[in-house]
């Protein structure tokens, strides 16, 4: 326990420490307007490259896997679409770096292409290629040498040196950081469960210890309290999909939380990630429905008049078909994205209240850094929480859609109501 203490006061003096440094200016003139907005969603997005621990400026760089506009191919670094420059206070001799977007040039074909990230335009954040318009090559070349593009908000062409360039958005397969991230969170999640493997093909029913022990646990707790509790019998067919869904969502949910590489990606907080998950359980549960749930759904057992002339319960039926995977869905994104957003806004709040003094800043420093541990620590709570319901969820809906519906008889063959089978 005073181990632990220790870790969290050295935390707490370092995090001030590196705060006050940063948020106190040399000069008054120095200060600059924290777009807290911007800061938010940089941290939240995506990007073609990830950050180097504890840096803005640098990245490390990821593969750019794009096809343009006349159905080339191109593969590049990421690196080739910004520069570290580096500007000098000429009053204080101050160097500050700055990461800037330049324009990459291919030449294939004896044929130029331009690829660009625009900052302004409609395709912000995105790979562009950049498509000069009635511009020889020579012209465009020269006018993209040693310039920086001019943007305007949501135009559909960036000026160069007073040569236009429309803006084309290329088919994108690039490996981001998010998607890298993916990957990263599956190897992961198949090397620990792998290892679960091996021990007891090397060790038969010896019970693990420590680490091992915990997986177990973990498994049997999801298996039993989950997965058997809502399907039974069928829950073999069904366990290594809801089994992969929850260890999947909490290691993503805990990579999430780390600050340096390889964590630090906002996964679950992206809402295209948990829409691919929820209907990765659509699929299940209606594929693999029975007879019986389809005829429930289109020939529902209620009185005529609600379903004849006027088919209502089948729509509100089919409604609900839809309906069920959304809320998998918005459920583990809204939570995911609420937490992240939290952490960053507390602290956020020692930049912002650098303006107003050394006392408000250090006061500022202590409840940010203080409220921001206890966030992550309920976070912690909260990538158990969620993964464990949506695959309780999922478990139910996989399992709606396993009723048979049948009647059996008791020993005095009386019917029985019919059940989920178990």
């Amino acid at each position: 326990m005073k181990r632990i203490l220790t870790i969290l006061s050295l935390l707490l003096v370092l995090l001030f420490s590196s705060a006050a440094a940063y948020a106190a200016p040399a000069h008054e003139d120095e200060k600059e307007s924290l777009d807290v907005k911007e800061v938010i969603f940089h941290h939240l997005g995506d990007g073609y490259g990830w950050e180097v621990p504890f840096s803005h400026v640098y990245r490390i760089p990821l593969p750019v896997i794009v096809r343009a506009q006349d159905g080339q191919w191109f593969c590049f670094s990421s690196s080739r679409l910004s520069m570290v420059t580096v500007t000098e206070d000429v009053t204080t001799g101050k160097k500050h770096e700055e990461l800037t977007p330049v324009v990459h040039k291919v030449e294939r074909g004896g044929r130029n292409y331009y690829f660009y990230i625009p900052h302004l335009t409609q395709h912000k954040t995105k790979v562009v290629q950049l498509i000069p318009e009635q511009t020889a090559d020579a012209d465009a070349d020269a006018a993209i040498a040693g310039s920086h593009p001019h943007e305007v908000a949501d135009a559909s062409t960036i000026d160069v040196n007073g040569k236009e360039f429309e803006i084309y958005r290329p088919f994108d397969i690039s490996i981001t950081k998010n998607v890298l991230a993916l990957f990263i969170a599956a190897i992961l999640v198949t090397v620990i469960v792998m290892s679960v493997v091996r021990y007891y093909s090397r060790n038969g029913m010896k019970a693990p210890r420590k680490g091992m022990g915990f997986m177990e646990m973990l498994i049997d707790f999801i298996y039993t309290g989950v997965i058997k509790s809502s399907l039974g019998e069928k829950a073999p067919k069904f366990a290594p999909y809801l089994l992969t869904c929850f260890f999947f969502i909490l290691t993503m949910n805990l990579l999430g939380l780390i600050v340096i590489f390889p964590g630090g990606a906002n996964l679950t907080g992206n809402i295209a990630i948990t829409l691919v998950l929820a209907v990765a359980t659509f699929v299940v549960t209606n594929v693999l429905g029975t007879k019986h749930y389809w005829k429930e759904i289109f020939w529902p057992d209620v009185p005529l008049f609600l379903k004849c002339p006027l088919p209502i319960m089948q729509m509100i039926e089919v409604f609900g078909i839809f309906t069920k995977p959304a809320a998998l869905c918005v459920r583990l994104f809204a939570n995911m994205m609420g937490g992240h957003m939290i952490v960053i806004t507390l602290t956020l709040l020692i930049f912002i209240f650098a303006a107003f003094g050394a006392a408000a800043l250090g006061t500022s420093v202590v409840v940010s850094v203080l409220f921001s541990i206890f966030m992550l620590l309920l976070d912690v709570l909260v990538s158990f929480i969620q993964a464990y319901v949506f695959t309780l969820l999922s478990a139910l809906f996989i399992s709606a859609g396993q009723e048979s519906g049948h009647h059996h008889k008791d020993g005095e063959g009386h019917d029985i109501e019919p059940s989920i089978e178990a």
